[in-house]
């Protein structure tokens, strides 16, 4: 996870509502989706691979997070035992992969972590001739694969999720408008993708920007037009809250394209920080957003724990031991192999429900939030397994 809409580790928290990614090969997989046999009678050990240590507060702070998170979780587990080893990656995928190495040689059965997607490569790649799969706390698709696994949110399941929700909401003629940036091209094709797969949606054009306020400026009248040609009832926007979005939807809202009859719909959280909210251009915009009763739940355990509240992405962290814990609870030998990873049931996260695909993603039951009047309201709650539909 690495920012590409602004410098190099800034606040991880923006990093983590934008979803931005970047390019890396992909690590080497594993055959088969193996994976190490483990002994379920005895305690099991997970490496937990945090960035400390590389002298970035952030990323101490970060790490005492996942830390602390990993070690609620362990609590939560009945009948099973986990004993964890953290180790510290400096933010470094060389210094990320000689640890994984050495957690492995130390015993690991499977590692969870790293956070950011150069580091989660150097991993997967460095424990691949090993047998042990990597759970990461990285959202970047473009590096899952093999034996290296994503835990973050992506873009394609968000795009899924609002789109399916447009849909049956009568909202399905779509303009997307765009970044032409690395996050707003994989963001338009997960958009694209999401329309092609689901019924009663149809794309009326894409209009791409260049980053920067002269290349906002001058596609608002190439947005308004593809709306109006297309007779768009939903524009779909890549920007997020750390970039363009504050001047794409004051700009297009000022140029009439008005949100009461062209639904505006976000890939990323708009709601972080607060101060989105208070913003007139999106006021009556659709984001998606984890379950939030889920989501409160685990911060009030985490602040009686701690003293504070947890980090935005601390609760992956509780999420790798909880599908660790839940696997290995089964008491089968295979417990943490690709197979077992990718159950179709998933697991049940702090986030809500969650599950991993064969590729090294995974899907997460989101709900779709409004903004109204200045506040988030929860329009579409978020599915509850994976049995419905909603996903």
């Amino acid at each position: 996870m690495l920012a590409i809409l602004s410098a190099p580790r800034k606040l991880i928290a923006y990093v983590f509502a934008a979803l931005s990614l970047i390019v890396l090969s992909a690590c080497e997989p594993l055959p088969g989706g193996g994976g190490p046999l483990i002994n379920t009678q005895t305690p099991v050990p997970v490496a937990l691979l945090v960035p400390r240590g590389g002298g970035n507060s952030g990323d101490d702070i970060l790490a005492q997070s996942l830390e602390n998170a990993a070690k609620l979780a362990i609590s939560d587990l009945e009948g099973v035992k986990i004993d964890l080893r953290v180790y510290a990656t400096a933010g470094d995928p060389g210094t990320a992969q000689s640890q994984a190495i050495k957690a492995v040689n130390d015993g690991a059965k499977i590692i969870l972590g790293p956070v950011y997607s150069a580091e989660a490569n150097a991993v997967a790649v460095g424990v691949a001739s090993k047998g042990v799969n990597v759970l990461s706390f990285s959202n970047n698709a473009t590096v899952a694969g093999g034996n290296l696994f994503i835990l973050g949110p992506t873009f394609d399941n968000t795009a899924r999720r609002l789109v399916r929700y447009a849909a049956t909401q009568a909202k399905g003629n779509i303009v997307i408008a765009h970044d032409t940036n690395l996050a707003g091209e994989l963001g338009k094709n997960a958009i694209q993708t999401a329309i092609g797969q689901t019924g009663g949606t149809s794309m009326s054009a894409a209009v791409g920007y260049e980053f920067s306020q002269q290349g906002v400026v001058a596609a608002i009248p190439q947005i308004r037009q593809a709306v109006q040609n297309g007779a768009a009832n939903a524009l779909f926007l890549t920007a997020n809250t750390d970039g363009a979005l504050p001047l794409v939807t004051q700009l297009l809202s000022e140029a009439g394209v008005n949100p009461q009859t062209t639904q505006y719909i976000g890939l990323t959280r708009w709601d972080v920080p607060p101060q989105t909210l208070e913003l007139p251009g999106v006021q009556g915009a659709w984001f998606a957003m984890p379950d939030p009763t889920m989501t409160q739940r685990f911060s009030s355990r985490y602040a009686q724990a701690y003293g504070g509240q947890p980090h935005t992405i601390g609760g992956l962290a509780y999420d790798g031991i909880a599908a660790i814990g839940a696997l290995v609870k089964a008491g089968h030998s295979n417990a943490l192999t690709g197979a077992a990873l990718t159950q179709g049931a998933g697991f049940q996260g702090v986030n809500g429900i969650f599950r991993l695909f064969n590729d090294g993603t995974n899907e997460r039951g989101l709900a779709v939030a409004q903004i109204q009047n200045k506040r988030v309201v929860i329009i579409d709650q978020a599915p509850r397994s994976f049995a419905g539909g909603g996903l």
